[in-house]
């Protein structure tokens, strides 16, 4: 198969797991912003901003490192790959243990004395998503996407499935049968709690079902394979950490940012976190080309015609971008509807995120430079520098704006790492980027949405019919630019 069109393939695939599982997942959110109030939906959103951050810190960068050296002729498959999975095992083990130690102290510290629970259960959640990321790795590397979906699509049912169970059918099963089995599982005391349960029980079930891929694996621990392992992806665990600051650092300081009292802040933090789910379509776009194109980006290294490629996949990435973009906030009058009415005086901030999401996308792309010329370690002082950038700009806006300043915060920053990224790939790795085309096609969609804006509040149009205008519009321009010479040539 041809390597682009086993790219976009691929990432179809993985799109499909994600848009499909993430979307009836993203059904959720309507379910607890209509079950819980602001403030409770602010923990949720709290504790899976702390996620994001743990998340990249347990992984160690094993992902990455494992793409480039099973590359490596003095490597084999599997020695890489049992030395990372074994060290994966061995960290998490000790972090579940660390944290069941001291939960009630860090629920103290957190200001949840009376759920440490929560804390063992993220940890173990945590500790499962890590050790998991290898299998699921190796089963990229190994183009086994339909396997990778099926998996992630089984965890998602699974989370739905007992989000229905401990938040609907338990509640309404205990009002009309007080004294049923129901009362010895269910307690309302929980509250949020359950939300992290299930996905705790969804994890493991994940686990099982990728047990395959954790038989035959000896448990080897070989310094002449970690440690040039290690050198390789320490800096992608500062990368991705630094990545984390500027996605997740908003909602994790918001309680603590903003100038208000605590249920005011939580409410404030819940608000903007319901919000950010509505720019989710653009976040699962990026996943699933990540996906789809690290694997893609190491295995077609090679090729006399790889500098080409990679332009390309930049043009069409932000020719896809720009559509979702376009698509979300030209029918935020749909889209709104899955978050509840108290939640919806945040829409002002979905833009702004759907584009700082499309320049994560752009960076994701540009990327390829340090990781190909292996200069992970100055590909973590972007990161390092965007995070930092990303703490001033919250601290700076956020008493000014609220969390409208934090959405600007995380645009400022992707945008001033896509500028930095680029200026490095020129030197180290130059791929030449069709910016004219790219410009365009960016400032036709700003252009669409603003016009759209105008049209609404200024000439009094219908919010449908000026939206399908516009989309109509950008899909004919990218048709007659784009899709028209293709067809000709073929």
């Amino acid at each position: 198969m041809n390597p682009l069109r086993q790219l976009i393939s691929q990432t179809a695939i993985y799109g499909l797991s994600s848009i499909l599982g993430r979307f009836l997942n993203y059904l959720l959110v309507p379910l607890y912003t209509y079950t819980f109030n602001a403030s409770e939906y602010g923990v949720v959103s709290e504790f899976y901003a702390y996620a994001g951050f743990f998340a990249v810190v347990l992984v160690f960068g094993q992902e990455t490192g494992f793409f480039r050296f099973r590359q490596k002729p003095e490597y084999t498959d599997e020695a890489v790959y049992g030395n990372g999975l074994s060290f994966l095992l061995l960290v998490n083990l000790l972090f579940v243990g660390t944290v069941f130690y001291w939960q009630q102290p860090l629920a103290d510290a957190l200001r949840y004395p009376n759920h440490p629970e929560y804390l063992l259960w993220f940890a173990c959640i945590l500790a499962l998503d890590a050790v998991t990321a290898l299998p699921f790795a190796r089963l990229r590397a190994e183009n086994k996407a339909w396997r990778f979906a099926g998996i992630r699509m089984a965890e998602i049912f699974i989370t739905i499935g007992l989000n229905l169970f401990f938040l609907v059918l338990c509640p309404k099963g205990l009002a009309l049968w007080p004294d049923s089995a129901l009362a010895e599982i269910y307690n309302p005391n929980v509250g949020v709690g359950y939300i992290f349960l299930s996905n705790l029980l969804a994890s493991i079930c994940k686990l099982v079902l990728l047990l395959p891929e954790f038989r035959a694996v000896p448990v080897q621990l070989k310094l002449s394979i970690l440690g040039p392992m290690a050198r390789y992806s320490l800096p992608m665990v500062v990368i991705g950490f630094a990545g984390m600051v500027n996605e997740m650092l908003d909602r994790a300081i918001l309680k603590i940012m903003l100038p208000y009292d605590l249920a005011t802040n939580l409410k404030m933090l819940g608000i903007y976190g319901a919000c950010y789910k509505l720019s989710i379509l653009m976040s699962l776009f990026v996943q699933a080309f990540r996906y789809a194109g690290e694997p893609f980006f190491f295995s077609y290294a090679g090729r006399a015609d790889a500098k080409h490629a990679y332009a390309l996949v930049m043009q069409y990435f932000v020719i896809a971008g720009m559509f979702i973009f376009l698509l979300v906030t030209l029918y935020i009058d749909l889209f709104k509807y899955f978050i509840g009415a108290e939640f919806r005086a945040g829409l002002a901030v979905v833009p702004i995120l759907l584009l700082a999401n499309l320049c994560l996308g752009i960076y994701v792309n540009l990327s390829v430079w340090y990781k190909l010329s292996d200069r992970t370690g100055l590909g973590a002082w972007v990161s390092v520098a965007g995070a930092v950038l990303t703490l001033a700009l919250n601290v700076w806006w956020i008493p000014l704006w609220g969390y409208v300043g934090s959405a600007w915060a995380t645009l400022a920053c992707y945008a001033f790492m896509v500028c930095v990224s680029w200026l490095l790939g020129r030197r180290y790795y130059p791929v030449d980027y069709p910016l004219g085309k790219i410009g365009c096609y960016i400032a036709l969609g700003l252009t669409l949405y603003f016009t759209n804006n105008l049209l609404l509040t200024g000439f009094h149009w219908n919010s449908w019919l000026s939206g399908t205008l516009g989309l109509l519009l950008y899909v004919a321009v990218v048709g007659l630019f784009e899709i028209r010479p293709l067809l000709k040539r073929r």
